[in-house]
């Protein structure tokens, strides 16, 4: 209510945001995001990220992927509020850069910068996310697309966008 109107109401209606890109979503509910960026800044400094449990067996799974593969995560959240994260469960170092809210909005560029900084081929390139927005954005700029099924949408809303790899299980990122 912080920006004059309320977003959501429900669970579902949060989900919602996610079944395309997150700030383009606001953006078609008439969000002003300059107000909406604004006032996340006093919010995310109220969450409490020792709260934050990650997904069984994730820890080890990513230090293993690490070693074999450059990492690099994309997210709607801010670069700082990841930070916190990785920091928290000693996982810093896994990843080679965050790109976050604060560097801009759409993951089809962010995932098109990567592509180019790291001089990888977009068929040696997956995009690991939980929503089908993700989905969405990775399968427009032609990569591979591996929906996990413990994060914000539920498996079969997964499955209907078409990931090419759905998985359950971390220990499943390692078979890829």
């Amino acid at each position: 209510m912080k920006i004059g109107q309320p977003l959501v109401k429900t669970r579902e209606d949060f989900l919602a945001l996610f079944e395309e890109n997150f700030y383009e979503a606001l953006v078609k509910k008439g969000v002003n995001l300059d107000l909406f960026m604004e006032a996340s800044v006093d919010i995310l400094a109220r969450i409490d990220y020792s709260k934050i449990k990650p997904f069984p067996a994730v820890l080890p799974v990513l230090c293993q992927l690490r070693e074999r593969h450059r990492m690099v995560v994309i997210s709607s959240s801010d670069a700082r509020e990841i930070a916190q994260i990785t920091e928290r469960f000693q996982i810093n170092g896994v990843f080679e850069e965050v790109l976050g809210s604060d560097r801009g909005f759409s993951k089809k560029e962010k995932i098109h910068y990567c592509l180019d900084k790291y001089g990888v081929k977009k068929e040696n390139t997956y995009y690991i996310c939980d929503t089908t927005g993700d989905i969405k954005e990775a399968k427009e700029v032609g990569i591979k697309t591996v929906a996990v099924s413990w994060g914000w949408h539920e498996k079969g809303k997964l499955l209907a966008a078409g990931p090419d790899y759905l998985i359950e299980r971390p220990e499943e990122l390692l078979c890829l």
